[in-house]
């Protein structure tokens, strides 16, 4: 699949959309979020939970992004597909 699509988050009372796309690899899937112009990846844990990739080199664009962000973009993926 390689359209974009979307994702309403909420997120300190707003309702933000996010570009999204989902990228199926063999048996597993991410989505690509794009994030303030970067791309961030979102793949589920060991208990099913959606978490977001930190590549660990862009550290400084991380710090400028809050945690809680990434939280509730993970609860909006999870909640799409249950």
């Amino acid at each position: 699949m390689d359209e974009t699509f979307e994702i309403p988050v909420l997120y300190r009372g707003q309702e933000l959309l996010f570009p999204t796309r989902l990228l199926i690899l063999g048996y597993v899937h991410k989505f690509q979020v794009k994030i303030e112009g970067q791309d961030f990846f979102f793949e589920t844990d060991n208990n099913g939970e959606y978490r977001a990739l930190i590549d660990p080199d862009n550290k400084e664009g991380v710090k400028k992004l809050d945690t809680e962000l990434f939280k509730a973009i993970a609860e909006a993926i999870a909640s799409i597909l249950h």
